[in-house]
């Protein structure tokens, strides 16, 4: 475990990275305007899990594996850009009863939301190359193992990213009722399609583009 300085500077740093707007919070956003806030806070319960894969993967040495081999890399690289695709061109060929969802999130669809939102994380190997970069600053070898001082700052920040992302989660779920109260017809039920669709489909198309990070 880091001393108390180093996890008070670490929980700093965290705060500050992840209140910064990124792929994983327009993910949310997204699901939050579709969905409502019960489907946002489900998706950021995805992605936090997604994040504590990382992390044991980070402890256990494979993202360094990931890291070091372009072939890798890029496999994981265009398996998560196509499953982001796949996701928006999900949406826009959905029959449009698909797509409306109840208030409450559309609890019959939670699980699925879920289970997508691990996999938009797990598969994004963006993520595996910021914790080989960002931990290994903050773990002291004179305070115990490495691996398990990776293990309680990754869970560190993934608890952190509930608070931060579920923050997005929320203001994205209120714009969506707000713009549902405004639009009662179709047009909200297109802009629910199309919308989200097409944050999902850049988001793939960022990931697709994007270099190993070692450049």
């Amino acid at each position: 475990m880091p001393d108390a300085t180093t996890f008070a500077l670490f929980v700093a740093a965290a705060l500050a990275l992840l209140l910064v707007p990124g792929p994983a919070v327009f993910y949310v956003v997204a699901r939050s305007v579709e969905g409502g806030r019960v489907t946002g806070i489900v998706s950021v319960l995805g992605i936090e899990l997604g994040t504590l894969v990382h992390v044991v993967f980070a402890a256990v040495g494979l993202s360094a594996i990931l890291a070091s081999s372009a072939t890798a890399f890029t496999a994981v690289k265009w398996l998560g850009a196509a499953y982001l695709v796949w996701l928006g061109l999900q949406h826009i060929l959905a029959r449009e009863s698909d797509t409306e969802t109840p208030r409450t999130g559309g609890e019959r669809r939670l699980p699925r939301v879920f289970a997508q939102s691990v996999l938009v994380q797990v598969l994004n190997p963006k993520v595996a190359l910021f914790f080989l970069a960002f931990l290994p600053q903050f773990v002291d070898p004179s305070r115990g193992a490495a691996w398990t001082q990776v293990m309680v700052l990754g869970a560190t920040l993934a608890f952190l990213g509930l608070f931060t992302d579920g923050l997005y989660a929320l203001l994205g779920g209120t714009a969506g009722n707000w713009l549902r109260r405004k639009n009662e017809g179709g047009s909200f039920r297109r802009l629910q399609r199309y919308v989200p669709a097409g944050v999902y489909i850049a988001l793939g198309a960022a990931t697709a583009v994007s270099g190993s990070g070692k450049d």
